[in-house]
């Protein structure tokens, strides 16, 4: 509760704030400045006053001269030795988990208002479920993948604006109309008026100004419009790991920097998951009874539709190419084959697939619609990752959270923070999920088959690659026994992204920062986070794991035979 100025409170954060030590590690000289600032932070502040200081620091000295707690030398060298200062401002820019210190911040905030705190001076402790050493991990993983992928953005664009419309023309009136969102562009506006010559002359005016980039930060000259066309360039990501059966969120990165990128891609941000949603429409069906191994064909699937102009829709590939080949539900969802998810759809209806979703955790509004067989409407990477968590806590949807309690200055307890659970699945249906979800790499066109040997080894993982049109966004879920982790990548704006969608896969953008992170995370002993197997059932599963498409496998026909009373003159 004790101020030492410049916003600094605790002394702990004022030993980091002006010599970058912990209070242990403060000597006699630095301590004495500390100790001035209790008195008057102002007056006695290195920073705004050091004459005043180093008087208040004399004073202090010679203190610990008068009742022996330092000799005459001592005091004699301390008194003209400098500072010793390596002031630097805790601010929500630097350090460890500054996203996820923004979304903290703006909570509490909130809950300090309801439960009349104040959030900065009542000397409260709050305890997180964030892991240091995965948090590190995670903010080191996005930064090595991301600078690589930035790269290879910029080499392919060739010189041409990565603003494209679903034919790859530029999109001629896209800065014009992004300038309009900015508070630059909205004070100039107020100020000049919108039609006004004053406010284009400063929108392209030329000032000093240092920008971001992965090499280290420039000091260039720029416009307000050559600002934003620089910044529109960048790729952003987001990044969460959570444990799937305590709840607790172990790593949070929002952005690429939060110093240049404000907005937070875990939970602020929400965007089509793509083929990150299948498998909650394959949840849907093996609730109702379908196996991993029943059959059906990778061909054309043609849905009836209200819409006179466009009375059919038949979804494609993401090739644009049908096999005609007979497959296991398990290897389409592992391959991410439209047509086979999209008979499946048509068979359990868009609205259990909606309902499914809400089942497993994801909130936010859903369309019932056809086309959400291929993931659209949005979902934020928090609610994904929560809800994949339900596959590999045996059914069982557990809220993500990121504060386990609230104490006061006293260590009083003042909130105990408890997730909300519920039974979304049986545990048979959330273990024949994850059978579905390690089909990836387990399966011979598996969208996770290229997974770096290491992580395989003595482990089992289920994972799903996930990329919207054009591929806008990029999407990797990956599911262990103990860690549910998942990454997102692409532009702010939609109409920003590679110029081939083969580039801008889920598989080329986000699973190498999820595959990197759990590297590092399983090479520390220290995180806890172990190889290992998903538990299975307390009940035998009565499902056969094995398929076999030529000897017993459940086919499509033979599913409509059981489940509606068809004969296969019918079908």
């Amino acid at each position: 509760t004790i101020e030492y100025g410049n916003n600094t409170y605790g002394i702990k954060v004022a030993a980091q704030t002006y010599f970058n030590k912990l209070p242990s590690e403060l000597n006699h000289k630095e301590s004495a400045i500390l100790v001035g600032l209790i008195n008057k932070p102002t007056r006695y502040n290195p920073i705004r006053n050091p004459e005043f200081a180093m008087e208040k620091r004399t004073e202090i000295l010679y203190n610990l001269l008068k009742y022996g707690k330092i000799d005459q030398e001592a005091y004699d060298s301390l008194k003209v030795s400098d500072f010793g200062l390596q002031y630097k401002v805790q601010d929500q820019n630097e350090g460890l988990a500054t996203y996820f210190r923004t979304v903290m911040r703006n909570f509490l905030m909130g809950w300090a208002k309801t439960n009349d705190y104040d959030l900065f001076a009542d000397g409260l402790k709050i305890y997180t479920t964030i892991d240091s050493r995965m948090q590190l991990y995670a903010e080191q993983a996005m930064a090595e993948e991301m600078d690589t992928l930035q790269s290879v953005f910029i080499d392919h664009l060739q010189g041409d604006a990565p603003w494209i419309d679903e034919d790859g023309n530029e999109i001629l009136d896209f800065v014009d109309k992004a300038i309009k969102r900015t508070p630059n562009y909205r004070s100039l506006a107020k100020k000049y008026g919108e039609d006004s010559d004053s406010l284009n002359y400063w929108l392209n005016y030329p000032r000093d100004m240092t920008v971001f980039s992965w090499g280290g930060e420039i000091d260039t000259t720029f416009s307000l419009i050559d600002s934003l066309k620089y910044y529109k360039h960048f790729l952003q990501a987001g990044f969460m790991a959570m444990d799937p059966q305590t709840g607790h969120i172990k790593a949070w990165v929002g952005g690429i920097n939060h110093k240049y990128f404000k907005f937070d891609h875990v939970k602020q941000s929400k965007r089509q998951p793509g083929s990150t949603f299948k498998p909650f429409v394959y949840t849907a069906a093996i609730d109702l009874g379908y196996s991993p191994c029943y059959t059906a064909v990778d061909a054309p699937v043609t849905w009836m539709m209200d819409d006179p102009e466009k009375p059919t829709w038949t979804p494609q590939n993401a090739n644009g190419k049908f096999t005609g080949q007979t497959m296991t539900i398990r290897q389409a969802m592992a391959a991410s084959v439209n047509s086979v998810t999209a008979r499946i759809m048509q068979k359990i209806t868009p609205r259990a697939a909606v309902d499914m979703a809400h089942t497993c955790g994801i909130e936010s509004d859903l369309p019932a619609v056809p086309a959400l067989c291929l993931g659209i409407g949005e979902v934020s990477l928090y609610e994904l990752v929560g809800a994949y968590s339900t596959f590999a806590n045996q059914g069982v949807w557990t809220q993500p959270f990121f504060i386990t309690r609230i104490e006061d200055k006293n260590g009083v307890v003042i909130q105990d923070f408890i997730p909300k659970r519920r039974e979304a699945l049986s545990e048979k249906t959330a273990y024949l999920m994850i059978h579905m979800l390690k089909g990836a790499m387990e399966e011979r066109n598996g969208s996770a088959h290229a997974l770096d040997y290491r992580l395989k080894q003595n482990n089992e993982i289920g994972s799903k690659t996930g990329t919207t049109q054009n591929a806008s966004d990029g999407w990797y879920m990956g599911v262990t026994h103990d860690l549910v982790a998942g990454a997102w990548v692409g532009g702010d704006d939609r109409s920003i992204h590679f110029k081939h969608w083969a580039l801008g896969q889920g598989g080329k953008t986000a699973r190498p920062i999820w595959e990197n992170f759990m590297l590092k995370v399983y090479d520390d002993p220290r995180t806890g986070v172990e190889k290992g197997y998903f538990k299975k059932p307390s009940t035998p599963l009565g499902v056969e794991l094995d398929c076999d498409l030529y000897e017993g496998g459940t086919t499509e026909a033979d599913s409509l035979n059981i489940d509606l009373g068809f004969d296969d003159l019918d079908l």
